[in-house]
């Protein structure tokens, strides 16, 4: 069972602040033959993850149950995923609010992502991708680039997302796919908070092309820095980040 935390003065205040959001999502129809507190879930953590539930905002079980057209076991269901995934925090006597972003958190996720994905690009450089990988991979770039001429900023971070998931499973192994997943929630809001600067989408893309140019040519070592040059590169203006929106952090 999940434990429930004892409020700070900042996070009552953000949660008072951003309270009301969740009417704010597109209504929702629900797949009958799916399990419904599944598919509220990942909706939930899908607009957790994109800013649309900024953090401290609460998350009413009666709201979100009218807004999915559900019963409340369903959404109870869903807020104990979503706590177990560390997105959504429960208060006494004041319910569920999305959790707020917390630097050190985001340093440790940083670090162990920094592992796996060093690793993955050396792996990749030695032995080479195969055919079918090199192809993702190479898709990847070209969604990227044209989500920047359009200017769709979601529509880049979910191809960039697409980029280091095709490395991680180019390796073929699968648990080191879902540990990168897991870990890289504690860093997906600070990315959309970072993609707001659009100048900094394009060095984003350079440095994903520095990555794949380098695995094609079997460089390990131009491999591993082009990607921990890109890696680092989120946590070079998380103090900033932190600075400009401190109502999001506790």
């Amino acid at each position: 069972m999940a434990r429930e935390e004892t409020p700070k003065p900042q996070q009552a205040a953000a949660a008072q602040a951003v309270a009301g959001h969740v009417s704010s999502l597109a209504a929702t129809q629900l797949d009958l033959t799916r399990p419904v507190g599944a598919q509220i879930f990942q909706t939930l953590k899908t607009a957790i993850l994109r800013m649309e539930l900024p953090p401290g905002c609460i998350l009413s079980e009666t709201e979100v149950a009218s807004r999915f057209g559900a019963s409340r076991t369903p959404v109870r269901e869903a807020m104990a995923q979503l706590r177990d995934a560390g997105l959504v925090t429960t208060l006494p006597s004041r319910g569920n609010f999305v959790t707020l972003l917390n630097e050190g958190k985001i340093r440790e996720a940083q670090f162990l992502r920094e592992a796996l994905e060093l690793a993955n690009v050396a792996a990749l450089a030695a032995n080479g991708p195969s055919p079918a990988s090199q192809a993702e991979i190479t898709a990847t770039l070209k969604a990227q680039a044209r989500a920047l001429e359009r200017g769709d900023d979601l529509a880049f971070q979910a191809e960039d997302d697409a980029f280091h998931l095709a490395l991680a499973r180019a390796t073929g192994f699968a648990r080191a796919a879902r540990v990168l997943e897991h870990e890289k929630m504690q860093l997906d809001r600070l990315r959309v908070l970072s993609l707001r600067d659009h100048p900094h989408l394009y060095d984003l893309l350079s440095e994903h092309q520095a990555i794949a140019d380098a695995i094609q040519a079997r460089d390990v070592a131009g491999a591993v820095t082009a990607a921990k040059t890109h890696l680092r590169s989120v946590l070079a203006v998380l103090s900033t980040l932190v600075a400009r929106n401190s109502d999001y952090f506790d």
